[in-house]
C-alpha cells in the first residue's frame, strides 16, 4: 500500500524522493529487505528522472538492500548444496524455489544497474561531470557481484564472463580516478579477486590481483580503508596457504558489501 501511495504521487508530479528515503530506511530497520528494494527501485527512478544521480547514502541503500535481499538466498542455496541434501529428489525441487528467487533479485537490480544507472551516469561524465566517476565504479562493481552471484547457481550462461567484464571495466577506471586506498576500489579489487578464485578458478590471478591491491594500499597507510584491506589480506593468505597445502579443505572467502 505504501508504494501503491507513492506511485500515485509520482504520477502526479510529486516530489517523492524524500518519502521514499524515508520508506527504505524504515523497511531496512524492520529487516524488510524485499520492500526495501522496491523503495530504491522507485527512488532510482524518481532520481535519474529529475536529471539527478544517486547520493552516497542513497547508492550505499541501494546496495544494501539487494545485497540482503539475495544474501539470504545465497545462504541457502549453499546450505541445500550440502552432501546430505544431495540425493534427495524433493530437495532438489526446492533448490529450483531458491534459485529462482536468486535469479528474479539479481536479474532486477542488473536492469536498474545496466538499464538506468549505469547509462545515466555515463550521460553524465560526458558532460562534465567528472566527479561521477566514483559512482560509476560502484555501479559497475555492483554488477560484477550479481552477475557472480548468477554464476554461482547458473552453468553455461555465460554470467562468469559478463561479472569478470564488469569487474575489468571497473577496475580500469578505477585505477584511472580512485585513490589506491578509497574504499570502493579496495572493495572492487577484493570481490573481483574472489570471482577470480571461486568462479573462475584461476587462483594465480587471484592471488595477484589481491596482492596489488593490497601492496598499493599498504604504500598509504594514512588514508586506508582497514576493513577492506584486512579482507584482501586474509584472502590472499588463505589462497596462497591453499595452494601449499594438498587436500587442505576448501574455506569460504570474503567478500565486501
Amino acid at each position: 500500500m505504501a508504494l501503491a501511495a507513492l506511485e500515485a504521487k509520482i504520477k502526479s508530479g510529486s516530489n517523492v524522493l524524500p518519502d521514499l528515503l524515508s520508506m527504505a530506511k524504515a523497511a531496512e530497520n524492520a529487516e524488510r529487505y524485499t520492500d526495501m528494494c522496491s523503495f530504491m527501485k522507485a527512488l532510482v527512478a524518481a532520481k535519474v528522472a529529475s536529471g539527478g544521480d544517486l547520493t552516497v547514502e542513497e547508492r550505499n541503500l541501494l546496495s544494501v538492500a539487494y545485497k540482503n535481499a539475495v544474501g539470504a538466498r545465497r545462504a541457502s542455496w549453499r546450505t541445500l548444496l550440502l552432501d546430505e541434501y544431495k540425493t534427495n529428489t524433493m530437495i532438489d525441487e526446492y533448490k529450483k524455489k531458491v534459485s529462482s528467487e536468486m535469479k528474479t533479485i539479481c536479474s532486477e537490480v542488473l536492469d536498474v544497474l545496466e538499464k538506468v544507472l549505469v547509462p545515466n551516469v555515463e550521460k553524465l561524465i560526458a558532460g562534465g561531470t567528472e566527479d561521477k566517476h566514483e559512482a560509476l565504479v560502484f555501479y559497475l562493481k555492483m554488477a560484477g557481484d550479481y552477475y557472480r552471484y548468477l554464476s554461482e547457481i547458473v552453468l553455461a550462461e555465460g554470467y562468469e564472463k559478463k561479472a569478470e567484464s564488469k569487474y575489468l571495466k571497473g577496475t580500469e577506471l578505477a585505477e584511472k580516478h580512485l585513490i589506491a586506498t578509497h574504499p570502493i576500489r579496495l572493495g572492487l579489487a577484493l570481490n573481483f579477486s574472489v570471482c577470480y578464485y571461486e568462479i573462475l578458478k584461476d587462483p594465480k590471478n587471484a592471488c595477484d590481483m589481491a596482492k596489488k591491491a593490497f601492496d598499493a594500499a599498504i604504500s598509504k597507510l594514512d588514508s586506508l580503508d582497514e576493513a577492506s584491506y584486512k579482507l584482501l589480506r586474509d584472502n590472499l593468505t588463505l589462497w596462497t596457504s591453499a595452494e601449499k597445502a594438498e587436500n587442505a579443505e576448501e574455506e569460504p572467502t570474503e567478500e565486501a558489501a
